[in-house]
C-alpha cells in the first residue's frame, strides 16, 4: 500500500507513540512500507471486520452504512487521509480485534489519535469504538470528539510533517504525552485527583486498613458461622452476637 503524500490514522497513532523515524523513512521514501500480509494479528483483524461490525448492528440493533469510505483532506500544511470502516448515523464505527488480555482502556489510548483524526475528517461528533477481545468478549463504546485533544495532537503531527517535507531527520524526538481524561467516554470523563488533599488523604486511609478490613469481615463472618440454629445468643468477655426476631444476628462489643 501508497503511504507516502499522506498522513493517515495508523500514522497518528505511530507519531503520538514516538515512533517517528521508521515512519519518516516510509514517508519519504527512503524505505518501502513493512508488509503486513504476514502478520497473523494484522490479517486477523482484517478477516474479522465484517463480523465485528455485524455483531456491532446485532447488538446496537443498528444498520451501519458508508462501509470502507475514504476521506481526504488538507488540515493544516498536513495532507490527511482516513479510511472509516463504518458509520452509524452521523458517528463513525471504527472495528478492531485485540488479543484477550487486553481491556477497552488501552484500546481507547492506543487508538484515540485515529479515533480524533476520523472525526475531524468526517465531521462527526464522536466514534464508536466495537472491539473483539481474543475470541469470546466484544465491548463498544462511544468515544466523542474533542478539539482540545485533537488541536494539540495536530500540532505534533505537523511537527512531525514538517520534518518530511524539509527531509529532515528528526533525532531525538519525544512525542508529548497529552491527556485523554477530558475526552468523554461513554459521556463520562475521568479525573486525575492527585493534587486533592482530602481524596489523597482518604486514599491513604483506604490502603493502610484494607488489610485490616478484609481480616475484619473475615472474622465476622466465621463467627457468625459458629452460632448453631438453636442458639439465641453467644457470648465471651469480649462480645456477643444476639439472634433477632427475624434470624439476624447481631454484634456487640463488651
Amino acid at each position: 500500500m501508497e503511504r507516502k503524500g499522506f498522513i493517515g490514522g495508523s500514522d497518528c497513532v505511530k507519531i503520538m507513540q514516538g515512533e517517528w523515524l521508521e515512519l519518516w523513512q516510509v514517508k519519504t521514501g527512503r524505505v518501502e512500507s513493512e508488509d503486513l500480509s504476514d502478520n497473523i494479528a494484522v490479517q486477523l483483524g482484517v478477516h474479522t471486520e465484517g463480523f465485528n461490525l455485524g455483531w456491532f448492528e446485532k447488538q446496537r440493533n443498528c444498520m451501519l452504512s458508508g462501509h470502507q469510505k475514504t476521506i481526504f483532506s488538507e488540515i493544516g500544511i498536513v495532507p490527511a487521509k482516513g479510511m472509516i470502516d463504518a458509520m452509524w448515523q452521523d458517528s463513525i464505527v471504527e472495528a478492531k480485534h485485540t488479543n484477550a488480555m487486553s481491556n477497552m482502556d488501552t484500546v481507547i489510548e492506543r487508538y484515540m489519535p485515529q479515533l480524533q483524526l476520523y472525526c475531524e475528517l468526517a465531521e462527526s461528533d464522536g466514534a464508536y469504538l466495537s472491539v473483539i477481545f481474543g475470541n469470546n468478549r466484544w465491548e463498544s463504546v462511544y468515544v466523542s470528539r474533542d478539539k482540545e485533544y485533537f488541536d494539540s495532537m495536530w500540532a505534533v503531527v505537523s511537527d512531525f510533517w514538517g520534518y518530511v517535507l524539509r527531509d529532515e531527520e528528526p533525532v531525538g524526538v519525544d512525542a508529548p504525552k497529552i491527556s485523554l481524561d477530558k475526552i468523554e467516554v461513554d459521556n463520562m470523563v475521568r479525573r486525575d485527583a492527585s493534587t486533592d488533599n482530602e481524596f489523597i488523604s482518604y486514599a491513604h486511609e483506604y490502603k493502610q486498613n484494607k488489610a485490616a478490613a478484609k481480616a475484619f469481615e473475615t472474622a465476622k463472618t466465621n463467627l457468625k458461622q459458629m452460632v448453631a440454629e438453636n442458639e439465641r445468643e453467644v457470648y465471651c468477655d469480649l462480645l456477643t452476637i444476639k439472634r433477632s426476631k427475624s434470624g439476624s444476628l447481631l454484634f456487640t462489643e463488651r
